[in-house]
């Protein structure tokens, strides 16, 4: 008897969703960051065994959007309604009504298994735990509340045995030693995206999309050429830094995880361009890969 299905992970910005999967899947695949808005496309993350198939969706924060970046991020994240097998619904202790009521009734209304995963318990006290656990069990009647903690791993080991359990029976939807559905462009366009994220402040990170244009292996070396894009010139000269310090660091910063990532000594040249206004155009979104 074979188990496969979608296991679809929404919750607020910030709440754990990518850590999450990443250490239910063992692969630090998903970027994460303090900053919110740091996924932006609904990526899929697969665990497998001879037994399931577990197929993570890693879905943006929900957020009221401003432009149409954004209006893409909560499209990318409505999906999830249509192919759901069971629903993750991740929040934080002490996290009592910023979850958006208007996904929450659809998910309700699916009839789909939900799980809920109060997380950060490190953070909280029991009295905060139990006032959280008794909300969401008013707001989600016969929902599955889990007390975790990703961070500490906290109830994190028995958590895909209690996923599994819910699971329909079904063959696998992808060969079992695949990892995700995005290609490996993509995730180098991530991993830089990511460093800018966490070495950058301000709108700087806001504002930049990566498109990896030279994927190349040879003589054991991946070769690697991508372009950073950001909206302004002031925002182009603050990402190079004095002297091109800043985009040096960056570089070394993102070689050695790309290195880590793909288990290959890498050779990576950035460069940094600017495309106005590329948030908040359909066509300019498209030709970045988002689904407008």
């Amino acid at each position: 008897m074979h188990k496969s299905g979608f296991v679809n992970v929404i919750g607020m910005p910030n709440v754990g969703k990518s850590s999450l999967i990443n250490l239910l899947i063992g692969e630090n695949l998903l970027i994460t960051s303090p900053k919110a808005q740091t996924t932006r496309h609904r990526i899929l993350g697969i665990l497998s065994s001879d037994k399931f198939q577990l197929i993570f969706s890693d879905t943006p924060g929900l957020i009221k959007p401003n432009y149409k970046l954004q209006e893409s991020m909560v499209n990318a994240t409505m999906s999830v309604l249509k192919d759901a097998d069971i629903f993750l619904l991740v929040i934080e202790i002490g996290d009592y009504y910023n979850f958006d009521y208007d996904l929450t009734k659809k998910i309700i209304l699916s009839k789909k298994p939900i799980i809920i995963l109060i997380n950060k318990i490190d953070l909280g006290d029991q009295k905060k735990l139990e006032k959280t656990i008794e909300f969401w069990k008013k707001n989600i009647p016969g929902s599955l509340i889990i007390p975790i903690s990703v961070k500490e791993k906290f109830q994190t080991d028995s958590l895909v045995e209690k996923i599994v359990e819910l699971l329909p029976i079904h063959p696998a939807y992808f060969p079992k030693d695949q990892l995700t559905d995005k290609t490996e462009r993509f995730f180098v366009n991530e991993k830089i995206r990511e460093k800018i994220l966490n070495i950058y402040k301000q709108e700087i990170p806001y504002s930049v999309e990566v498109k990896t244009e030279v994927f190349d292996f040879k003589d054991k070396i991946l070769k690697l050429s991508s372009v950073i894009y950001v909206e302004r010139e002031t925002q182009k000269g603050i990402l190079i830094g004095h002297n091109g310090e800043s985009i040096k660091k960056l570089g070394v910063e993102a070689r050695k995880d790309l290195e880590n990532f793909f288990n290959k000594k890498i050779h990576l040249e950035l460069y940094v361009k600017v495309n106005k206004n590329w948030r908040s155009s359909s066509t300019k979104l498209k030709r970045f890969g988002y689904q407008t």
